[in-house]
């Protein structure tokens, strides 16, 4: 049975365009030079740039730092004078990575980021569009003149510049002061029904009243229709509840009407299915089937299990220096004894007990299946601090999550103190004022802790990093308890030749290894250099325990398919023995790379889409959201036992490409208990049937089919396989 819920993809936009002044005729220069904000300079010989594409897409690859645009306008005032209102004035600028400054014939009229001689410190928002509204009376517009806008850039690696949508000028109407806000709160889902809360902010100084019309829709035959009288404040704000039925595939569609303009706001949401069963209250242990320790290194494994509390653990098999605690499930000690050794797990609680075999490993190899758990980077970005870490670690646990295998609570860029001590010790910046405490409370949890660096300079964000600190730095985390290294190439770039070899690119990845070796714990190794000299090739070999293969990802079908559906031969190199290749982390829930967060942009099938890959390919699975406000769907996106035993597989293979053609995709991965998962794949735009024979996949007809995310099997299908896929869905099958 689907249950139902809603998730916002689509942006709220105005239906109707009032006359504005398009900006496309910019011009575009490196360095850095305060006179460039006056509108007198001379910048006939700069040379002509788009403002919706980087600047590295634009003949300036691998350009890092400041640079300028600027561009000449007429202004007409016929503009303002056929405007409904004739108030303000909007200068949309695009997205600008990473910080700016923007000028109105030399007046400053807005800017977003931090540059780095800010003394709070460098801070980016690239991903935020630049809209700054000033009065039309405003002395720095020249009506039915000649205008110049500057805008100064700093970029501080990857892509820089204005980029992603048009630039242009326009005149304030009613409609254009309301935000209509569909994403913030989830759908409210009760026996007796379904709710949704939408609310409205008024940016205007006089008070705007519309109507919300709602529509669910199926097939396109619209189903039911609400409608909503909304009054917003001047200034504050308004909310409408629609109430409707619980139903399954439907689509729910939000117009808002201004009442004097007639102008229209659109937001269209598709609900979506929760495929993976209600969890019993039954035990069952979700620990991976082998995990390796190094001799001598501190231990600690929490037996992951689900079901109904309190629950009591056993273990036997465990070699000597290692202990359990009975209530909580976490083992912690120490052991000289390398060999492998079969530990029987029990958990136990009033309604059963179950056990479950593990493979330990004692030796000289970690991270024996892909990691599983959460990075702060894509949901808070550099506004990461240690009472949202703290809070995504206690949601983790409360969540019961925990139990279904998530484990490393992991701190992105952002942690970096501004200075290192007179000794050279980098310590934690004001957001983190105990970094040791934090581990503490993460470990006590029963999770463990990563933390992030580069080998250059600085970090990405901007932060020192650990150029000719790596020991040092390396012995501070271990001090601190930390598990877990991200080390992020970054600036790096600039210590490495124009050009560089494979040698240059494993050198800094070997040397941080080294010193990570000698503090004695085991701390496992993500090597961040977007696949540069195909590093999924030897990424083992420098002692990475895994390595992403691609650049960053975004929550857009477009990101997901273009890196999730280019895996093949990277993840052809994955293996217990070796490591992991890592196409980024998981881009489902509230996600956002700052202070301000949204609903992934995936639609529901789109996101079964994504963690069906992953776990095909034995990607490492890091969640990106806030997990103090993980909704139902999310939760249970992520708590399928099913799905995930694919993924930490014993085996460790990555799955094969072995069917392509008219948009469907078959994968399928070999499995350690000689079974074979497979994932069925709809890239087309629309819903639609799909049928393939199985020896077209390479597979004898199967005795048994089972369907993974709804835990049941499939009736006999005979010599093929068909099923109705939704755009940009699937089907996550394990067959035998």
């Amino acid at each position: 049975m689907k249950t139902l819920l809603l998730s916002v993809f689509s942006i709220v936009f105005p239906a109707i365009l009032f006359s504005q002044v398009p900006l496309r005729d910019w011009k575009f220069a490196t360095g850095d030079d305060a006179t460039r904000s006056n509108p007198a300079f001379d910048d006939a010989d700069w040379k002509t740039i788009s403002p919706s594409k980087i600047w590295e897409e634009q003949g300036y690859e691998g350009y890092n730092g400041y640079a300028w645009y600027r561009i000449h306008f007429f202004l007409p005032s016929v503009i303002r004078e056929k405007a409904s209102l004739k108030e303000d004035v909007r200068i949309s600028l695009c997205h600008i990575d990473d910080v700016d400054e923007s000028f109105l014939n030399g007046t400053k009229i807005g800017g977003m980021g931090r540059f780095p001689t800010d003394p709070a410190g460098y801070s980016t928002e690239w991903r935020v569009l630049r809209e700054y509204v000033i009065p039309a009376n405003h002395p720095a517009l020249k009506w039915d003149a000649d205008n110049v806008i500057a805008v100064r850039v700093y970029d501080d690696n990857g892509g820089g510049g204005l980029w992603g949508a048009e630039a242009d000028l326009s005149v304030l109407s009613r409609i254009d002061y309301v935000k209509m806000d569909a994403a913030t709160h989830p759908v409210s889902i009760s026996e007796k029904g379904a709710s949704k809360e939408i609310t409205f902010k008024n940016n205007w100084r006089m008070s705007i009243e519309g109507a919300l019309t709602t529509r669910i829709v199926r097939n396109g035959k619209t189903l039911l229709t609400r409608r909503n009288m909304v009054v917003i404040p001047p200034g504050g704000t308004a909310a409408a509840v629609i109430q409707f039925p619980k139903m399954d595939n439907v689509t729910a569609e939000y117009v808002f009407s201004e009442k004097q303009s007639r102008a229209t706001l659109h937001a269209r949401e598709e609900m979506p299915y929760i495929l993976t069963p209600p969890e019993s209250p039954k035990p069952r242990i979700n620990t991976p089937p082998v995990y390796g320790c190094s001799p001598g290194a501190p231990f600690r494994f929490l037996i992951v299990a689900s079901g109904k509390r309190p629950m009591t653990f056993d273990a036997s098999g465990l070699p000597e220096g290692l202990s359990l605690d009975k209530k909580t499930g976490i083992i912690t000690g120490k052991t000289d004894k390398a060999g492998e050794f079969k530990v029987v797990f029990t958990a136990q609680n009033a309604f059963g007990k179950v056990n479950k075999t593990l493979q330990l490993k004692i030796g000289t190899r970690i991270c024996l299946t892909p990691p599983m758990g959460w990075n702060s980077w894509n949901c808070w970005g550099l506004s990461v601090s240690d009472a949202r870490v703290r809070a995504s670690a206690d949601a983790m646990k409360k969540s019961g999550l925990i139990n279904h295998g998530w484990t490393y609570m992991n701190i992105d860029d952002g942690w970096e103190s501004p200075q290192r001590t007179p000794s050279g010790e980098l310590l934690s910046n004001e957001k983190f004022p105990d970094m040791k405490a934090l581990a503490d409370y993460v470990h006590d949890l029963g999770l463990k802790i990563g933390i992030y660096s580069s080998p250059g300079e600085r970090t990405c964000g901007g932060f020192l990093a650990s150029w000719q600190h790596e020991g040092q730095d390396a012995a501070t985390w271990a001090a601190w308890g930390i598990d877990y290294l991200k080390y992020d190439w970054c600036s790096y770039s600039a210590k490495a030749p124009e050009k560089p070899s494979l040698d240059d690119f494993r050198k800094p990845y070997i040397h941080m290894r080294s010193e990570l070796n000698k503090t004695g714990r085991d701390i496992v190794y993500s090597l961040c250099q977007y696949g540069m000299g195909d590093v999924w090739k030897w990424g083992g070999d420098v002692g990475g325990n895994l390595w992403r293969t691609t650049g960053d990802i975004e929550d857009t079908w477009e990101s997901l398919l273009n890196i999730g559906f280019a895996q093949e031969t990277p993840a052809s190199y994955n293996s217990p023995g070796f490591g992991w290749g890592d196409p980024d982390m998981l881009i489902v829930g509230l996600v956002g790379w700052g202070d301000h967060l949204h609903q992934t942009r995936l639609t529901p099938s789109e996101q079964y889409t994504h963690i069906s890959l992953w776990a095909l390919l034995s990607a490492p699975m890091l969640i990106g959201c806030d997990l103090a406000r993980l909704d139902p769907f999310t939760y249970n996106l992520l708590a399928n036992d099913e799905v995930n035993a694919i993924d930490q597989d014993a085996l460790g293979k990555g799955a094969t490409r072995v069917i392509h053609n008219d948009d469907l995709q078959v994968w399928v991965k070999e499995l350690a208990d000689g079974h074979r998962a497979m994932g069925v794949f709809n890239l087309k735009n629309e819903a639609r049937r799909v049928r393939f024979a199985w020896k077209d996949a390479g597979l004898a007809a199967p005795k048994k089919v089972r369907d993974v995310w709804r835990q049941k099997n499939l009736p006999a299908s005979g010599a093929a396989f068909s099923a109705d896929l939704p755009a940009h869905g699937c089907a996550l099958l394990k067959v035998w």
